[in-house]
C-alpha cells in the first residue's frame, strides 16, 4: 500500500455536471483513509500560481446537487512548457501535495500524462466532460445532465415550432464528437442529426425533406457544433431556406447552457464512484491512468489509450434515427 499523506484535487477543461461530487468523493473518502487533501483552484493553473486550499468534510457538504465546480477551472498555456510544469511541480512540493487526481477530459488528461512522466508523482484522473469521448468509460460525469438538458429544451422547441409549422435547426454542443446530438436526436425525434462522424448528414436531409411526409406540422434537425458537412447550424439553415424556400426554418443554438445546471442522479452517482474509486487506486500504487467505470464495475484505463482513442459512432445508431423518423 502506498504510503501517501496529501492528496491534490483539481479540476480542469469545461466545466461538468457532476464534477463537486467527485470532488466531495475524493475528499470525503481521502479521510476516511487518513489522507488529508488540499483543493487547487483553477485547474493547471492555479497549480502553477499555489491557487491552493485545505480542505475538509465541511468543504465539501451540500455541494453534490450544485452545477458547475467549487474549485473552479481554466486553461493553461503555460502548463504546456516545460518551465512551467517545473513551477506546477514546486508548488505541490511547497504545499506537501504527493498525489494528484485530475478530473476532466481529453485536454486534462494529455497535461496529466505529460507531467506524470516528467515528474515521480502518481497521477489519476476522474472522466468528467459533457462530450462522452473517452474510451475506457462507458460514461462520463456530465454527459447525462447534459442529454437531458438539450432533450428539454429540444422539447420546448418542438411546441413552437408544432404552433407554427417550422423547421427548427438546432445546434448542440460536441466539437469533436457527435454522441450528443446523435442521443439527443433519436430521444427528440428528429428528422435527421449532423454530426462529425458522418459526411452523408447534409445529404440525407435534403433528401427527407424533399421524398418525407408533408404533414408533418413540425420538424427538428439536431446539428454538432462540430459538424464541418456544411459548417454549424447557421449555414445549415442558409442552405435548407435556400433550396426549400417554403419551410419557416428557424436556428436555435443552445450554448452554454448544456454545461449547466443540477447533475442527474446518473451523473451523481457515477462521480461518487470513481471520485472514490480514485483514491483507493492511488493508495494501490496506480499512477497516470484514468478510472472510468465499464459495465458497472471500476476500469482503468492509461491517460494514452483514454485520450487517444474516442469513442466511435455506433452505425446502428445512425440507422435508427433514419429509421424513427420517417
Amino acid at each position: 500500500m502506498t504510503q501517501i499523506k496529501n492528496i491534490g484535487v483539481f479540476t480542469s477543461g469545461g466545466d461538468a455536471p457532476g464534477m463537486n461530487a467527485a470532488i466531495r468523493a475524493v475528499v470525503r473518502a481521502a479521510m476516511y483513509y487518513g489522507i488529508e487533501v488540499t483543493g487547487i483552484r483553477r485547474g493547471y493553473d492555479g497549480m502553477g500560481k499555489g491557487e491552493f486550499v485545505p480542505m475538509n468534510r465541511k468543504s465539501v457538504s451540500n455541494i453534490i446537487q450544485r452545477g458547475g465546480t467549487i474549485l473552479k477551472t481554466a486553461r493553461c498555456d503555460n502548463f504546456r512548457t516545460p518551465e512551467g510544469r517545473k513551477n506546477a511541480y514546486e508548488q505541490l512540493v511547497k504545499n506537501k501535495v504527493d498525489a494528484l487526481v485530475a478530473i476532466g477530459g481529453d485536454g486534462t488528461f494529455t497535461g496529466a500524462k505529460v507531467f506524470g512522466s516528467e515528474y515521480d508523482i502518481p497521477v489519476v484522473g476522474l472522466p468528467g466532460t459533457i462530450d462522452n469521448d473517452l474510451v475506457g468509460t462507458d460514461f462520463t460525469i456530465g454527459y447525462d445532465t447534459a442529454i437531458n438538458t438539450v432533450v428539454d429544451a429540444v422539447d420546448k422547441i418542438r411546441d413552437t415550432a408544432e404552433s407554427h409549422d417550422r423547421l427548427f435547426i438546432v445546434e448542440v454542443m460536441g466539437r469533436d464528437s457527435g454522441l450528443i446530438a446523435l442521443r439527443t436526436g433519436i430521444a427528440t425525434g428528429a428528422e435527421a442529426i449532423l454530426i462529425p462522424e458522418s459526411k452523408t448528414g447534409l445529404e440525407g436531409l435534403f433528401n427527407r425533406l424533399e421524398f418525407g411526409r408533408k404533414d408533418k406540422t413540425s420538424r427538428i434537425v439536431i446539428v454538432a457544433e462540430g459538424d464541418d458537412t456544411a459548417g454549424g447550424a447557421f449555414e445549415v439553415g442558409r442552405l435548407v431556406q435556400e433550396k426549400f424556400p417554403n419551410y419557416d426554418t428557424r436556428i436555435s443554438i443552445l450554448g452554454h447552457i448544456q454545461r449547466g445546471g443540477a447533475p442527474s442522479c446518473m451523473d451523481r452517482v457515477l462521480a461518487s464512484r470513481v471520485g472514490a474509486a480514485a483514491v483507493e487506486a492511488l493508495r494501490d500504487g496506480h499512477r497516470n491512468e484514468m478510472i472510468g467505470l465499464i459495465n458497472g464495475e471500476i476500469a482503468y484505463t492509461p491517460f494514452e489509450h483514454a485520450i487517444k482513442h474516442h469513442q466511435g459512432i455506433d452505425p446502428n445508431m445512425i440507422k435508427l434515427v433514419e429509421m424513427l423518423s420517417m
